[in-house]
């Protein structure tokens, strides 16, 4: 786990691995209440012995927007900031779902500070930009499931 004092001392960290978390095992469970969350209920995540009979993967996949969806939860148990009060999810530069997360494996982030810039709502907020590309990987597998470059607005 990363820690910082403050914003400073994170911008300052720009172009540097954040660091990786341990892996999460992905259960049907979670694909089942991400897709009563999101009305997204295709038989390739929730049927499990549909999927085994007829999906290219023999197993049940986890939606890519769930796998992207953990990104909040991981970044958190890879860094923290000190002095931040409100941490915003501001949006993306890029996503790409690659490689599929079958019910059942275990899946973990990297992630890399590209760069951090000033961001300020008014003249009394410190605040910063942050660009943050996360990898998840699934153990045992070569090519990543989503890659993402991702945007944090955080304030002190």
């Amino acid at each position: 786990m990363q820690t910082f004092a403050n914003l400073n001392e994170f911008t300052a960290f720009a172009g540097q691995s954040l660091g990786e978390t341990e892996y999460m095992t992905i259960t049907q469970e979670m694909v089942n209440l991400f897709a009563q969350a999101t009305s997204d209920h295709q038989w390739i995540h929730t049927d499990p012995d549909r999927a085994k009979r007829e999906s290219p993967y023999k197993a049940p996949i986890a939606h890519g927007f769930l796998t992207l969806s953990l990104a909040p939860k991981l970044m958190a148990e890879i860094y923290t900031i000190k002095s931040v009060r409100m941490g915003v999810n501001y949006g993306a530069n890029k996503i790409r779902f690659m490689n599929a997360v079958r019910v059942g494996s275990r899946l973990r982030m990297k992630a890399w500070l590209h760069h951090a810039e000033p961001q300020n709502s008014n003249e009394a907020t410190n605040g910063v930009r942050a660009i943050i590309e996360c990898v998840f990987e699934v153990e045992g597998e070569q090519k990543p499931a989503c890659v993402a470059e991702l945007i944090n607005l955080y304030f002190e």
